[in-house]
């Protein structure tokens, strides 16, 4: 009954091409919790009886150290930058979000090639001070290795978050509390990290699922988690039945994931008393506190964004420009892919926020969750439930060209559309979330007060709310595209034959030990993404001055 009022108050082409989107994203999941209850072969078994065990104390140890570590790591910076003024603090405003440009697998093999024996660090320390070093120091391909990676180039998703939320604080919190005597750091622990919990643990909880998808890192250094066995059930035994239900025990772990996140932040809600609030007031920092502070965010910088790229720099300075073409063909393909798929998720996205702005408050939450859904899931359980789902396509298609005569060879599952399909799924929350804060910004006025001139939602929309919404658009956009640019386990289950991007080309290179080759895609994808973060940062800014 309340779908037919929503319908009335606004447009039914617009609810049924919602329909249809949420339908499209529901599939992955459908297609796994059917075909759970198919016959499982031997593989199973012993997956079950021998394997399991170790996927998940490797998949919850990377999953709950890394939040934990990036939790504490984007707090802390995200409170010098927001609370202290100092030398260089502008700079690092934004150069401590440059991170999240280096896909972690790609810190996976520079970090392994400068530790390596004949990497920078041990070389160095061989010929300028004749050391004999013990190898196991120096041993990056391990848990703590992991750990480290996932830490030190995916904390700014919490520092981004917390240093959002201390922004919009009250000054007189701190001024309160330092006129009781309170030191800096107690001030930190006992105020500011219980104020900011909701934002660090939404913060760390992304990063858990962003651990929870990669494939790159824990392929690269041996560990066996959920991801790596979804790709060797498929790729190396060729075993559906095994992938789908290491894919349902992933989707379980992202689950209790959610629902713990849920809990930790809490029911608390904190407000102020009266509306003359005073913005936080940087402090500037004098003697040895500056410089600590400046040793601590400059060090975290240059060994999460400076000294890979230097490296990579130097690694392709070695390869002599490697092969150029090949470098610029993949760099196109990629752009190209990631900027076309980046649009039509940005489509999808705009009319299920147009529809959910037109809805009653129970239908618009439930397509907000239904949207963020695919982000929530890794990578390789979405790729297998769209496989199967192009599969019974294929099917469908091969039973009506041989039952009608249709003379068309119709095989969605080994087409560049399969892709683009798993792009939507996984980053349709992304792209909603943009285009819902962009219409929270703008309200309804002009839109209700269009409505009352007789104008219709599609004109409206279009005369009204699109002009207003090309900020949060052109943020959406940016962000889905450099998500998309970045992907490893989406792209190398589902690509095409003898389709690649920077990232799988780069991946495959330095599984290769083809170092010097993967520098040369790798920079140039750092580079794709570096430009998309700092049109982003920089856009923000302008718009709150």
């Amino acid at each position: 009954m309340q779908l037919l009022k929503n319908i009335k108050k606004g447009s039914p082409g617009w609810f049924l091409l919602t329909a249809v989107i949420i339908v499209l994203l529901l599939i992955p999941n459908f297609n796994i919790i059917i075909n759970l209850f198919g016959e499982a072969g031997e593989n199973w078994e012993h997956v079950k009886n021998y394997l399991l065990i170790n996927y998940f104390q490797n998949s919850l140890i990377l999953v709950l150290a890394s939040g934990f570590l990036t939790a504490f790591l984007g707090a802390v910076l995200a409170w010098i930058i927001a609370a202290y003024d100092f030398p260089g603090r502008d700079f690092l405003s934004w150069g401590l979000i440059l991170p999240l440009a280096i896909p972690p697998y790609i810190g996976a093999y520079v970090y392994q090639g400068m530790f390596s024996y004949t990497g920078v660090l041990q070389t160095f320390l061989r010929n300028s001070f004749e050391l004999s070093l013990n190898q196991s120091y120096f041993d990056f391909m391990n848990l703590r290795g992991a750990i480290f990676i996932y830490t030190i180039f995916l904390f700014p998703y919490v520092f981004l978050m917390t240093k959002a939320f201390l922004a919009k604080q009250s000054a007189s919190l701190l001024e309160s509390s330092r006129l009781l005597g309170k030191s800096d750091s107690t001030i930190f622990l006992k105020i500011i990290l219980p104020l900011s919990r909701g934002a660090v643990v939404a913060g760390s909880s992304l990063v858990m699922m962003e651990v929870l998808n990669d494939y790159g890192v824990v392929k690269y250094f041996g560990i066996s988690t959920f991801t790596t066995a979804i790709f060797k059930s498929w790729f190396g035994m060729g075993d559906l039945a095994t992938s789908v239900r290491l894919a349902l025990m992933a989707m379980l772990v992202i689950f209790v994931l959610l629902f713990a996140e849920k809990m930790l932040r809490g029911g608390r809600k904190y407000s102020y008393s009266t509306s003359n609030i005073r913005p936080l007031s940087r402090r500037k920092l004098e003697g040895s506190k500056k410089i600590m502070a400046q040793l601590f965010s400059y060090g975290v910088f240059f060994f999460a964004f400076l000294l890979p790229t230097v490296q990579l720099i130097y690694w392709s300075f070695l390869s002599r420009g490697g092969e150029l073409m090949e470098t610029l063909y993949f760099g196109l393909t990629s752009f190209l892919t990631g900027g076309g798929a980046a649009v039509l998720i940005l489509t999808g996205a705009v009319i299920v926020a147009t529809t959910a702005r037109m809805s009653s408050g129970f239908i618009s939450n439930l397509l907000a969750r239904i949207t963020i859904l695919g982000y929530s899931i890794p990578g390789a359980v979405i790729a297998v439930g769209i496989l199967l789902f192009m599969l019974q396509l294929d099917q469908v298609f091969a039973f009506l060209q041989s039952g009608f005569g249709i003379e068309a060879n119709i095989v969605l599952s080994s087409t560049l559309l399969m892709l683009i399909f798993a792009y939507t799924v996984r980053f349709m929350g992304i792209a909603f979330n943009s285009v819902n804060s962009g219409y929270e910004k703008i309200g309804e006025n002009y839109f209700e007060a269009a409505r009352t001139l007789g104008k219709g939602v599609t004109e409206t929309f279009f005369k009204v709310d699109l002009p207003m919404l090309k900020p949060a658009l052109m943020s959406g956009f940016l962000l889905v595209f450099i998500e998309i640019m970045k992907e490893l386990p989406l792209t190398m289950i589902l690509r095409p034959f003898n389709f690649d991007t920077l990232a799988t080309k780069a991946f495959e290179y330095a599984s290769d030990e083809m170092i010097y080759r993967a520098a040369d895609l790798s920079l140039l994808l750092i580079l794709f993404s570096a430009v998309a973060i700092y049109l982003i940062t920089h856009r923000r800014k302008r718009r709150e001055k």
